[in-house]
């Protein structure tokens, strides 16, 4: 059986999207934006966003986003950083814009979450809380997530 070329450009679509990723991944705390990103794999902004959307559910900027947040969970976590300080190191440059998101993903503002997270037990193996912990969108908790007491 032959590939047809539709299926091939699909293939190469996917490779180039998982670079993305990749870089987004690895580069989170630069600054990274959908054109830069897009140039990186010779394609256009545009279909760039629309064929990550279709494979992995988000835009780019908010799969970034959501890296940097997950960063910023564990940063907190730790306790010796401040918010702001967390919010630079993880590659945002605007405080409220970070705060924003950070509520947006995780519930609660970064300054509730570092304050909860620091008297939690400690003890936990970090796969465990990593799984735990991860930010999800409150419209995916709500339709998703059963109600934990």
């Amino acid at each position: 059986m032959t590939s047809t070329p539709a299926s091939e450009q699909r293939l190469r679509d996917l490779a180039r999207l998982r670079r993305v990723r990749d870089r987004i991944d690895r580069d989170y705390t630069q600054p990274l934006d959908v054109e830069a990103l897009a140039r990186g794999v010779n394609m256009s902004a545009g279909h760039l966003s629309r064929q990550f959307r279709l494979a992995y559910g988000e835009s780019p900027y908010g799969y970034l986003m959501t890296r940097r947040i997950e960063r910023a969970m564990a940063l907190l976590r730790r306790g010796d950083l401040s918010v702001t300080e967390v919010c630079f190191e993880v590659g945002c440059s605007s405080l409220g814009t970070f705060s924003t998101r950070f509520t947006e993903l995780v519930g609660v503002p970064p300054s509730v979450y570092r304050r909860e997270a620091s008297g939690a037990p400690g003890g936990i193996p970090s796969c465990v809380e990593k799984q735990v912990t991860r930010p999800l969108r409150n419209r995916e908790a709500q339709s998703s997530e059963p109600h934990r007491a």
